[in-house]
C-alpha cells in the first residue's frame, strides 16, 4: 500500500475517534430508550420508570420506557444486545442477565454482548405462606420441609428468583422444597393463596399489599441483607439463622457493548442522582423497593458477585432449562 493510502486510513480512523468523542460530549441529543424485558407493572418496570423520570430531568432529554416481554426476559435482552451502541438504547436488567446463560440451552446473546452501567434498585424477596398457615418463621418452614416427601414451593419458572430461593435453601440448609414452575410470579402467588403449594418467594412490591392489607399472605422472612423500609417488623433470613440466603429482585441498566464509556458514565451519574432524590426514593420505599444508584464500578462489582453466587447455586442444584 502506498504512503498516501496509509495516510488516508489513519485520517479516517482519527476522524472516527474524534466523531465518537464529540458525540459522547454532546450526548444525549434525542430521546433515550429503556427496554424492559418484562410486562408493565412489575418491580423491574416500576424501577425503570422511576429511573427514567429522574434521570431525564438530570440529562435534559426524554427517556422512553418500552416493554418487550417474552422468553423469561430473553427477548428484550437479545434486542438490546443487537442494538446499535450509540447510547440511545439500554436494557433494564435483572438477575436473568447474569444467570440465563448458565441455565438455558440457548439465549441468542453472550454475556460479553452487554456491559453493566448502573444499579437502579431492588425489591427484597419475601418468603410467604398462606395466611392461615401454622408456620411462624422461616425455621419452622424449613424444618417442616425435611419431613416426609418435602413441601411444594411455587416458582416463576427455571432460574426465577423464587427458584433460586428454594434451591439455595435445599443445597445450603438441607431443606426439601420441591420447585413447582408457574408461568409467572402472580400465578405462583395465587397458588400459595389457594393452598395448592406450601410457600413461595415474591418481590416485596407484590407481596406487601397482600400481607399488610389483604391478609392473604403470612410473611416469614425477607431474603435481603436489610429489613424492608416499608415493613421493618419483618426480620431477615440472616437474623433467623440463614446468612447465605441473600436474594432480591434487582433492576439495573446494561448497555450493548461498544457504547462510549463517557456516555455510560453520564447515564450512571444521572441515575445515581435520581435514586438519591427524596422524591424518587420516598416513592419507591413506600412500595417496598429500595433505591440504590451508585457508580459503574460499584455495579460491575455487584454483577460479578451475583454471577459467582448464583453460579454456585446453579451448579449445586443442577438448574437446567432445555428450552
Amino acid at each position: 500500500m502506498s504512503r498516501g493510502g496509509v495516510l488516508a486510513i489513519l485520517v479516517s480512523l482519527l476522524s472516527a475517534v474524534w466523531s465518537v468523542g464529540a458525540n459522547a460530549q454532546s450526548w444525549p441529543q434525542k430521546p433515550i430508550k429503556f427496554i424492559v424485558p418484562f410486562s408493565a407493572g412489575g418491580a423491574n418496570d416500576l424501577m425503570a420508570r422511576a429511573a427514567a423520570e429522574g434521570a431525564a430531568k438530570v440529562l435534559g432529554q426524554a427517556i422512553v420506557v418500552e416493554n418487550k416481554p417474552g422468553a423469561g426476559g430473553t427477548l428484550g435482552t437479545v434486542f438490546v444486545s443487537k442494538s446499535v451502541p450509540d447510547g440511545y438504547t439500554f436494557l433494564i436488567s435483572a438477575a436473568g442477565v447474569v444467570s440465563n446463560n448458565m441455565i438455558k440451552k440457548t439465549t441468542n446473546y453472550k454475556d460479553s454482548d452487554l456491559v453493566p452501567v448502573v444499579m437502579i434498585g431492588l425489591a427484597p424477596s419475601v418468603i410467604v405462606v398462606p395466611a392461615n398457615s401454622n408456620y411462624k418463621n422461616l425455621r419452622n418452614l424449613v424444618d417442616a420441609s425435611k419431613e416426609g416427601a418435602g413441601l411444594h414451593f411455587a416458582t416463576a419458572g427455571t432460574g426465577s428468583t423464587p427458584h433460586f430461593v428454594a434451591e439455595l435453601l435445599n443445597t445450603r440448609y438441607g431443606a426439601k422444597f420441591i420447585p413447582v414452575p408457574y408461568k409467572s410470579g402472580s400465578e405462583g402467588a395465587a397458588a400459595v393463596m389457594g393452598g395448592q403449594v406450601a410457600a413461595t418467594s415474591e418481590a416485596s412490591i407484590v407481596a406487601l399489599p397482600h400481607i399488610k392489607q389483604g391478609g392473604k399472605f403470612k410473611a416469614l422472612a425477607t431474603t435481603w441483607t436489610k429489613r424492608i423500609s416499608a415493613y421493618p417488623e419483618l426480620s431477615t433470613a440472616t437474623e433467623q439463622g440463614f446468612p447465605e440466603l441473600q436474594i432480591a429482585h434487582w433492576a439495573g441498566i446494561h448497555a450493548p457493548v461498544g457504547v462510549p464509556p463517557e456516555i455510560m458514565d453520564k447515564l450512571a451519574a444521572a441515575v445515581d442522582v435520581a435514586m438519591k432524590s427524596p422524591q424518587v426514593a420516598d416513592r419507591l420505599k413506600s412500595q417496598g423497593i429500595e433505591p440504590v444508584g451508585g457508580t459503574r464500578a460499584s455495579f460491575n462489582e455487584f454483577v460479578d458477585a451475583e454471577r459467582a453466587r448464583l453460579g454456585s447455586i446453579v451448579k449445586a442444584a443442577n438448574m437446567k432449562d432445555d428450552q
